[in-house]
């Protein structure tokens, strides 16, 4: 079986060469041809092979290569939705539970939202989580204590205001493959409230309860997901859901290689 690695042509060091590197040896183990193709190069490549596992964002590559008829693991819908925050978190409204959430309305440039972050303080109360919507490995997450604070990170970039739940800096990562958690860590950072391993969050293995299992295998099937890493606060709300969480950090916690379990997931749909 012949594959593609899709990633990110301009997102480059060595956690992210470790990381491909990685896939691709756990597939040359199953007998799997696995080559790595830059999202800038797939543009102009022309051969049809077995499948692609998307480990970027580019969701109009990822469309374009469906298109095309090849099985895309995650799918263009899979990764928009978990890449947009404000979408991950409309899509799973109503069927998981979640920290309370308002999307900043749509503008068409910079504007002043300060009506609107003073009405949102109302609603969530202080401190609360400003988001981005873009964004990953906690970047462009900040804990505001003031509105000041707040308008002080709006740019011209879509945002969301979240419910602080406290405990924050605390939470568990659970590894979902083909409804499956094969792994997961908790992640706890004593000098910050993001969990993120990245700023500082350190990793222990886990085994989590029936309802986090529960929460984050309906994560995965309502945003259509083959596999992703889901993040729970509080043991009972949904933070996060990744569609190609960094699972190297998540071998080094807990002994266990998520790269051939989601290998095998695509050949067995395939």
């Amino acid at each position: 079986m012949n594959g593609i690695l899709a990633v990110n042509a301009y997102l480059k060091g060595e956690k992210f060469d470790n990381l491909h590197n990685h896939i691709i040896k756990a597939a040359e183990s199953m007998d799997i041809t696995l080559k790595i193709k830059n999202n800038e190069e797939l543009w102009f490549f022309n051969e049809k092979p077995d499948f692609v596992l998307f480990w970027d964002k580019d969701v109009n590559l990822a469309q374009h290569l469906e298109n095309r008829g090849i099985p895309v693991f995650n799918s263009a819908r899979s990764i928009a939705l978990c890449d947009d925050k404000a979408k991950t978190y409309l899509t799973l409204e109503g069927a998981v539970a979640q920290p309370e959430t308002i999307i900043a309305p749509f503008s068409f440039f910079k504007t002043d939202y300060t009506g609107f972050v003073r009405k949102a303080v109302e609603k969530l109360g202080l401190p609360l989580v400003f988001k981005e919507c873009f964004g990953s490995f906690g970047e462009q997450v900040f804990l505001c204590n003031t509105v000041e604070e707040i308008l002080s990170h709006i740019t011209d970039r879509p945002f969301l205001l979240q419910q602080y739940i406290e405990g924050g800096n605390e939470d568990v990562r659970l590894e979902i493959v083909g409804g499956k958690c094969v792994a997961a860590m908790k992640r706890k950072n004593e000098r910050d409230f993001r969990s993120n391993i990245t700023n500082g969050g350190v990793a222990t293995p886990y085994t989590p309860t029936n309802d986090e299992f529960k929460l984050a295998v309906k994560a995965c099937a309502v945003l259509g997901l083959d596999f992703g890493g889901v993040d729970i606060l509080d043991h009972k709300l949904v933070c996060e859901v990744n569609s190609n969480a960094h699972i190297i950090n998540l071998m080094n916690a807990t002994g266990i290689d998520a790269a051939p379990l989601i290998l095998r997931q695509i050949t067995d749909t395939i």
